[in-house]
């Protein structure tokens, strides 16, 4: 199915009244179930975002790469580029409201191999997300029950809670997208009340804090690196692994009512809420810290919880650590979501081996039961390597950054050199379009050299950073599958051109 981009000229938006007759426009019919609110389209993504996953696993990486001074500035300015990035990515999610999302803007934007990449990027940095969030719950989980009960985690037992949490997020995600509504705009409350409880529990508790000297100037680098500089930029990694996932809300659209507005702004106000929470809740812990290299090494695990445990004392840390765990289950059960309709989309469009298998939707809940159960089993494949490599979850949050980022700027790219060839949707940045654009392809060209670069010195094998292996992998795949289903796959201009009704609404009962 050959297509070239779009060639109409506008001036200015205009507003779609009706999402089933946009979709339809776009090409698509609608067979997903539109029970979602603007606050549920919001929720998802800011749940994604996650400050207590991102923020609470990273952090022990931060504490040696770059230390306090990395952590909070880098997150002042990470977020800020991000929120540019998110801005650019609203324009277009607005004008192509479809679970498809990135891929198929860069599809309709810049042609048939541009939206092919897009596509396995994207789904490769989704996958990626739900293994380092779900893992990440998984580790917490084991320091919670050290303190508890003195569990010992070994790697093999984490995984083993790793795996009942992918399982537990597959169930959930088979009751339709109305109850994972309900969970994302509860997580939202739980997450803001969950930071405002552990920073001031944190402020109020212990009789010692760290200067403030300390926690935006102390500069630490346990990596083998000289370089101060190199070492600062890798330890960005914290805030920008963190600021990942706000695509939800786009992967969301078909299920969001007036999706060309509410999931644009969804993405803006998930990236400016997590950012202004994220850096009070780094800044309360690292206030908190009472032993810096007691910290790094927790017999837990976890440096959070031994901030935690030094500052509060057992009961305290016990209690605020299942805060932190039931956030990170509500993340990780939002990007499920978000990662199935990408695999659902992607098979529509037939771009996965077993494709028609993939697409199928449940007829009693209008969900895409067979894209979340191998959401949830190929995130278990890319985290086997935790049994044997400590670095393996750095490993996995990497290759989350290293597909996701790049595919978030390829639209915004192709939007760029469209020019008055873009069709805008209701919600667009105007004059600013431009230079908010180019600010998000530049940031993101540049995280994505430098995510791709050794985080330990010297490398070997236990410390080499194999998100670059695992980007050239997915490219190479993509490449050899393009040649198989080349002639397959693509993204129709209107409903009923790509194939017939029959088949895309395919379903399971």
């Amino acid at each position: 199915m050959s297509r070239t981009a779009p060639t109409d000229a506008i001036r200015t938006p205009a507003p779609v009244p009706d999402e089933e007759a946009r979709l339809r426009e776009l090409g698509y019919q609608p067979v997903l179930a539109r029970r979602m609110g603007g606050f549920g389209n919001f929720a998802i993504s800011f749940s994604v975002i996650s400050i207590l996953s991102g923020c609470m696993t990273l952090y022990g990486f931060g504490l040696g790469t770059g230390g306090p001074a990395v952590m909070l500035w880098g997150w002042a300015g990470v977020g800020l580029f991000v929120l540019c990035v998110g801005l650019a990515l609203a324009e277009v999610t607005s004008a192509y409201p479809t679970s498809g999302a990135l891929y198929y803007m860069a599809d309709r934007l810049g042609g048939r191999r541009w939206g092919w990449y897009t596509g396995w990027l994207n789904l490769l940095g989704l996958l990626g997300a739900i293994a380092g969030i779900d893992y990440g719950a998984a580790l917490f989980t084991g320091a919670f029950l050290n303190l508890q009960w003195g569990f010992e985690p070994t790697p093999g037992s984490t995984f083993l809670i790793f795996l009942a949490i992918l399982l537990l997020h597959a169930v959930l995600n088979l009751f339709g997208v109305r109850l994972v509504s309900v969970l994302n705009s509860i997580s939202v409350w739980w997450h803001l009340a969950g930071v405002a409880v552990i920073v001031g529990a944190l402020a109020i508790v212990p009789d010692r804090h760290q200067s403030a000297e300390f926690v935006f100037t102390e500069f630490v680098n346990d990596t083998g690196w000289a370089n101060p500089l190199y070492v600062a930029a890798i330890g960005l990694l914290l805030a920008q692994y963190t600021f990942s996932g706000y695509d939800a809300s786009a992967h969301l659209s078909e299920e969001t009512s007036n999706a060309s507005v509410t999931a644009a702004k969804g993405i803006v106000r998930a990236i400016w809420v997590s950012w202004i929470a994220g850096f009070a809740l780094l800044a309360g812990l690292t206030f908190a810290i009472q032993d810096y290299a007691a910290t790094q090494n927790s017999a837990t695990g976890v440096p959070p919880a031994q901030i935690l445990l030094d500052a509060l004392g057992s009961g305290g840390a016990t209690a605020l650590l299942l805060v932190v765990i039931v956030a990170q289950l509500f993340c990780g059960n939002a990007e499920v979501a978000a990662a199935s309709r990408m695999v659902f989309a992607f098979s529509r469009d037939n771009a996965l081996p077993g494709s028609a298998l993939w697409r199928k939707v449940s007829t009693r809940t209008q969900t895409p039961v067979p894209a979340v159960w191998l959401a949830v089993a190929v995130a278990a494949v890319l985290a086997l390597p935790s049994l044997y490599s400590a670095t393996a979850y750095g490993a996995v949050t990497a290759i989350n950054v290293i597909g996701i980022t790049p595919a978030y700027a390829i639209p915004i790219y192709l939007r760029l050199r469209a020019g008055d060839r873009f069709v805008p949707g209701p919600w667009s940045l105007g004059r600013w379009s431009r230079p908010i654009g180019w600010t998000a392809v530049v940031w993101v060209g540049l995280v994505t050299v430098l995510f791709c670069l050794p985080q330990k010195s010297p490398v070997t094998v236990d410390s080499m950073n194999y998100a670059v292996i695992a980007l050239a992998a997915v490219l190479l795949l993509a490449s050899v599958w393009w040649y198989v289903a080349r002639r397959s796959y693509g993204t129709p201009t209107t409903y009923g051109s790509a194939r017939e009704e029959s088949e895309i609404a395919e379903s399971i009962v």
